[in-house]
């Protein structure tokens, strides 16, 4: 149940930090209204709220892992919502992101 917790919460830290990142994005260089921003400020905070659950207690180790999905939920949400098409290096880069993300997350360590 911690792998998939881990993975569940990593999973909803991406939606919300690349997605308020997103939301700030719109509202200051695509000139939405002043509102998408403040949904992209709340977003990041829920953000930070969501990556304290994490089951591991080290915040290091949370956060570095944590750079790894970025990378891949950046490139998906790219595809998503703008159209983005990734190369062959962005996706080799996603998957050495990812196995980073296993090793340091789900690597056995001495109790």
């Amino acid at each position: 149940m911690t792998v998939t917790k881990t993975i569940i919460l990593f999973v909803l830290a991406a939606v919300a930090e690349i997605g308020g990142a997103w939301l700030v994005w719109q509202g200051v260089r695509e000139d939405k209204a002043w509102w998408w921003a403040a949904l992209g400020v709340v977003a990041l905070g829920a953000y930070g709220f969501i990556a304290a659950l994490q089951p591991d207690a080290n915040f290091g180790r949370v956060l570095a892992a944590y750079g790894g999905v970025f990378i891949v939920g950046s490139l998906i949400w790219g595809m998503i919502f703008d159209k983005f098409s990734p190369d062959r290096w962005d996706i080799t880069g996603a998957l050495i992101a990812m196995v980073g993300v296993s090793v340091i997350m789900f690597a056995p360590r001495p109790a």
